[in-house]
């Protein structure tokens, strides 16, 4: 498969990011060192690139129908101007993908994707459209940079007359920002440390990447790979899919329950209610290192008898706790906060304790 570019991508090399294959994207995975710009987004402020990821229009007089049977979330919830996270189940339970929705008018909402996912989600999106909703796939031409950190309003207030101080989480104002009209303003990120994520036209994206390095320069803004991003996430306990989720776990061993609501009708609805009566084998649990080691993803992780209870998803050492961190999932009877388990290591067993999340 041929490599995709984000709009900034001789940017990024410009500014000497280290650059590498990121979901079939040439992406930035660090500029300095993974540990200062980590500490940099969760102390003062940030700015990631996060053009890969993918965005849908969807629109028509059934688009809540629609969205309300291939989600898990209960969309009619969704008032204009507030996003919600939610995933498409599969009929086995399993997840397609997680993502987030706003809703941009009544009858019109936006989706945004996870970019290894953009073909495969339009793909199930569109077999299971009996709504005749409107699709329209504007991944290409959208850029997403999200602004994270305490210090984001300050660094972003001067670029826009939408008052970033009084916006509440998982909501978006459409306005202009620096000099470019209906940019998306949205108090949402994947970091933990609050903050925006901006939605743009990829034609715009040189001046706005510049004005926000060149207004935030005050708070100390730099540009963040996805390395930092990474670990920022991970010490939440939020979930990256392909590593903590996919098409073969569901949203209750993966800790969404918060996101599937039984109230109405969706795909794999009946396997999902059902584990949740049953209830489910394995969980998804975060655990910090007792002893020196950094869990990888697909290290084995045992009991004090030896015996494998689960795997690794994710795992790094982490920038604010200086341990090694990790998710994973385990056995329902060993899922219990504060038990110790033991991750394999270079056929080595280390002891880790299972924290309950977020981790930080």
């Amino acid at each position: 498969m041929d490599l995709k570019y984000i709009a900034l991508n001789e940017t990024h090399q410009a500014l000497g990011a280290k650059m590498m294959s990121f979901a079939g994207y040439n992406m930035p995975v660090r500029y300095s060192s993974g540990v200062e710009e980590h500490l940099a987004v969760r102390n003062a402020v940030g700015i990631f690139d996060v053009s890969h990821m993918g965005e849908f229009i969807l629109s028509g007089a059934q688009v809540v129908d629609h969205l309300q049977w291939i989600t898990s979330n209960d969309v009619s919830k969704v008032a204009i101007g507030q996003a919600q996270y939610t995933c498409l189940p599969n009929e086995r339970g399993g997840i397609v993908d997680d993502l987030l929705i706003y809703r941009l008018k009544e009858d019109r909402f936006m989706l945004v994707v996870n970019a290894s996912n953009i073909q495969k989600d339009w793909d199930w999106i569109k077999a299971h459209n009996k709504y005749e909703t409107q699709m329209q796939d504007i991944s290409d031409d959208t850029c997403l940079f999200a602004v994270q950190g305490p210090m984001a309003v300050q660094a972003l207030q001067d670029l826009t007359d939408v008052d970033l101080s009084q916006m509440k989480f998982y909501t978006f104002e459409v306005g202009n920002f620096a000099g470019v009209p209906e940019v998306i303003i949205s108090a949402t990120g994947y970091t933990g440390s609050g903050g925006f994520e901006l939605y743009l036209p990829a034609a715009a994206a040189p001046s706005i990447w510049e004005a926000i390095l060149k207004t935030g320069a005050q708070q100390g803004i730099i540009p963040v790979g996805l390395g930092a991003r990474d670990t920022l996430r991970l010490e939440k306990g939020y979930c990256l899919y392909g590593n903590d989720i996919d098409d073969h776990t569901t949203p209750l061993e993966a800790g969404l329950g918060w996101i599937t609501k039984f109230s109405k009708d969706f795909i794999g609805k009946e396997v999902i209610q059902q584990q949740k009566e049953v209830g489910i084998d394995k969980k998804l649990v975060g655990f910090v290192m007792a002893e020196r080691g950094i869990p990888r993803h697909g290290y084995v992780i045992k009991d004090g008898q030896d015996n494998i209870i689960g795997r690794v998803t994710s795992g790094s050492q982490s920038p604010s706790l200086n341990e090694g961190i990790g998710l994973g999932y385990v056995t329902k009877s060993q899922a219990v906060p504060d038990n110790e388990i033991f991750i394999e290591i270079r056929n080595k067993l280390v002891k880790a304790i299972i924290k309950k999340l977020p981790l930080v």
